[in-house]
């Protein structure tokens, strides 16, 4: 089948008028792929091309050589060339000879023939053919593929650039929005040695999928992947780094390293002159364009690739050691073992998986070298302080080691393994950011290697468990759960460390087993890490945490009598931080005894409960007595103080006081300041509410109206305003008579007592009085009458409407004196 061609140029006008046409085209194409077709074949001199060109300055000028992708997926294989002044003088002159190619269709049956081999072919026409009908074309233009030595020559004058310019010719194979190449060239067979070395290195397939042109006037406008342009059209794409990748070779090198590993081992390749090495790591299992065969063909050929190829080797030799005979697995252990100075704890994980897959797969003298040097490394590279870094031997199992590599390694690293696994003098202890991994990853190669290693064992324990209680969740990596689970005194040793520091920081430990596996089944008590197990979710409402107490103490399996710890421990976890409610420090008492908690330290949580408790505090009183009793040697004299007044208020209610409440309550404070405002607020109410009684003793009255006590005096008046008062004033006559004949008594005492009873009579009493039934009211001046004097008379003046009965009242009552 002939392959369909153009020819376009630009030549003297034609019947159009134009300039600008096909000159020649096979019969039969249609008129829209000549318009797709013209786009990619048209050519612009560059901006200082000469209008009158000689043939030296006309063989300077750029070719425009094009591989591209025609909408209806075939190819066009395309050649653009100046050929000197057109008939204006005004120079551009061109010809463009292109070739359509089915997307099946290769290049010719000789190897290697890529797009980029047919650069010079001489079937390339730079003129119309005779007759305006180009000759049949059984093949696309067969030209010679670049010689190896120009290539290898070009690519080390490249050297800085060349892993840049794979990497994204990766990308480009893989991903169809990845940023184009822009390649900065004087000369644009330097560009078509660029794509040659694009073209020994890419798969079959992605060969002829990759588009490029060897030049063009404006990149931002062309199509293809790769893009040849002169350094004055480069800059037009300043700015579009996300759109465009520009290497200009005469410009600064790329600054930092390039993270793709397939890219800079490829780069390495062509510097050690070795391109064969590209087919041989084609043909290796692993896919195309993957770091691993091409670090492979490269190791066992004596290029060495950087940490992260000899890492790739490794792990694809891991996954594929049936695809290497006895003596290429040879070669390549060789090279992976031979000195570097920039290994990786990445590499070493990959080294040691390697290792893991040959055991039982390779003799014993091919993997001894690299079982060295695992181990050496594991234990000899500098600790990262991460939690989870280790020493990439996480998951792997070690196989035996022949006796005398034992005992040869065991005398060269036994200092840094001891000092690995239990830390140096001086360290601390552990905490929140410790590598766990990496310490019992070193006792694993401790004990491979035939160490005595009981004595380490300690000093581990305490590294573990400081890091676990610090930071459960990075702390407890896979290392950390596989050696608790093989190793019996390892695992008790830690547990019994994780179990006193439970002891000083319940809630951590709770934490540490609520967020890990932390395996504690077996014969050890535990009694702290137990009750941590049982530690009872927050409750929203606080729950019923004495129950939970109870439960977590059954968790423990000892008696607070026995081990009086265990009690603080339950109650640090059951409250976390906070407080108990009086009532609860009252059952908390009484269930345990005080014995059990002077031991464990928790009845200062009583004596908090006491004093400064939440909710409701009814029972704070009568805790407060009972701690008294309880704890006369452990209290100091403040303490002490708030808890003797909230026990006169637990007095005042059981009526077991005799006189000078006023003066007691005022005494007490003072020995307890400064007093917690629960308490006087509690025992100020309480005594407000008993002198508001009718069974206050003689003259208690008179002392409040003359303490000049802000917090009694404001206690009293909130006092009058409940509704207790209020619901036993409608019921009870002789208590509204009392209440009006101690509000209307000691006029003029001090200004706060005269705002304080002036405002009760009107807001308290009056509002009750004025809904009283008259035989109520009758009653209440009878009960008046009996006290003597003018108290009736002036009740009923006061209970007048108008404010001639208050005034009255208030002018009338002056002067007199009532003990209350």
């Amino acid at each position: 089948m002939s392959l369909a061609q153009w020819h376009y140029t630009s030549a003297p006008p034609g019947p159009d008028g134009s300039g600008f046409r096909f000159t020649a085209v096979t019969p039969g194409l249609p008129d829209e792929l000549l318009k797709e077709v013209e786009q990619l074949i048209g050519y612009e001199p560059p901006h200082d091309a000469p209008s009158q060109p000689t043939d030296t300055e006309l063989a300077a000028l750029p070719e425009a050589f094009s591989h591209s992708v025609l909408s209806d997926g075939t190819r066009l294989l395309a050649r653009t060339v100046p050929t000197g002044a057109d008939h204006s003088g005004r120079g551009g002159n061109f010809h463009a000879h292109a070739v359509r190619l089915p997307a099946s269709t290769a290049l010719s049956t000789g190897a290697g023939s890529t797009p980029i081999s047919a650069w010079n072919s001489p079937q390339w026409a730079t003129v119309t053919p005779v007759g305006g009908v180009p000759a049949p074309l059984e093949a696309p233009p067969a030209g010679r593929s670049f010689d190896r030595r120009e290539l290898v020559t070009f690519a080390a004058s490249r050297a800085p650039w060349l892993a840049v310019f794979f990497a994204g010719l990766r990308e480009l194979s893989e991903e169809a929005a990845a940023p184009r190449i822009v390649l900065v060239e004087r000369d644009s067979e330097d560009v078509a040695r660029w794509i040659a070395l694009a073209s020994a290195v890419l798969p079959g397939a992605a060969v002829h999928r990759l588009t490029f042109t060897t030049y063009t006037r404006r990149p931002h406008l062309a199509g293809q992947q790769i893009l040849g342009v002169l350094p004055e059209d480069a800059r037009s794409l300043a700015g579009q780094d996300h759109l465009c990748r520009v290497l200009d070779p005469a410009g600064p090198a790329p600054a930092g390293p390039v993270a793709d590993t397939w890219a800079v081992i490829a780069a390495r390749v062509w510097l050690a002159r070795a391109p064969e090495l590209f087919t041989e790591a084609a043909a290796l299992p692993g896919g195309p364009l993957t770091a691993g065969p091409l670090a492979v063909a490269a190791l066992c050929a004596g290029i060495a690739p950087e940490a992260a190829g000899r890492a790739a080797a490794a792990d694809w030799a891991r996954k594929h050691t049936d695809a290497l005979d006895d003596q290429r697995l040879r070669q390549l252990v060789d090279a992976l073992c031979a000195p570097a100075e920039d290994r990786t704890p990445a590499e070493t994980a990959a080294l040691a998986g390697l290792l893991t897959a040959l055991d039982g797969r390779a003799p014993a003298a091919t993997t001894a070298p690299l079982a060295a040097l695992v181990l050496t490394e594991a234990v000899r590279a500098p600790a990262s302080g991460t939690p989870s870094a280790g020493t990439g031997l996480s998951g792997h199992r070690l196989p035996a080691l022949p006796e005398d590599l034992k005992r040869r390694l065991a005398a060269e690293l036994a200092p840094e393994l001891r000092a690995g696994i239990v830390g140096r003098p001086g360290d601390e202890p552990g905490g929140a950011g410790t590598d766990t991994s990496r310490p019992v990853e070193l006792l694993r190669v401790a004990e491979l290697l035939g160490m005595d290693s009981a004595d380490l064992l300690p000093g581990l324990a305490q590294r573990l468990a400081h890091a676990l209680i610090a930071d459960p969740e990075p702390a407890y990596t896979p290392a950390v759960r596989t050696v608790l689970e093989e190793h019996f005194d390892l695992r008790t040793a830690l547990l019994s460390r994780l179990d006193a520091l439970a002891a000083d920081d319940p809630p951590a430990a709770a934490r540490l087993l609520a967020r890990t596996s932390l395996p504690f089944d077996g014969i050890q008590t535990l009694p702290h890490l137990r009750m941590c197990a049982e530690a009872p979710a927050p409750a929203p409402d606080g729950g019923d945490r004495v129950t939970a107490l109870h439960s977590v103490l059954r968790a423990a399996g000892a008696s607070p009598l026995a081990d009086p710890l265990v009690l603080r421990t339950a109650v640090r976890l059951v409250w976390d931080g906070g407080t108990p409610t009086a009532s609860e420090a009252r059952l908390m008492l009484a269930e345990s005894g005080s014995d059990a908690h002077r031991a464990a330290g928790t009845w200062s949580a009583l004596v908090k409960a006491a004093l400064d408790g939440p909710g409701d505090r009814a029972d704070a009183p009568e805790l407060a007595h009972d701690l008294l009793r309880s704890f006369p040697e452990e209290l100091e004299p403040r303490v002490r103080g708030a808890l003797q007044l909230l026990d006169f208020a637990r007095d005042l209610r059981a009526g077991r006081t005799g006189s000078g409440w006023t003066a007691r309550a005022l005494t007490l404070r003072s020995a307890a300041e400064p007093v917690e405002p629960g308490v006087l607020l509690e025992v100020f109410g309480t005594l407000a509410r008993a002198l508001l009684s009718e069974e206050r003793p003689e003259g208690e009255l008179y002392a409040l109206a003359h303490c000049g006590d802000t917090d009694l005096t404001s206690a009293y008046r909130r006092a009058a305003h409940e509704e207790w008062l209020r619901d036993r004033l409608r019921t009870v006559p002789a208590h509204a008579a009392d209440c009006f004949t101690a509000w209307t008594s000691l006029p003029g005492a001090n200004r706060t007592w005269d705002e304080i009873r002036t405002t009760l009579l009107d807001k308290v009493l009056r509002p009750v009085v004025r809904t009283l039934p008259a035989e109520d009211l009758a009653a209440v001046e009878r009960h008046l009458e009996r006290t003597g004097g003018r108290r009736a008379e002036e009740f009923r003046t006061w209970n007048r409407p108008g404010a001639l009965g208050r005034l009255g009242l208030r002018l009338g009552g002056r002067g007199r004196r009532q003990g209350g």
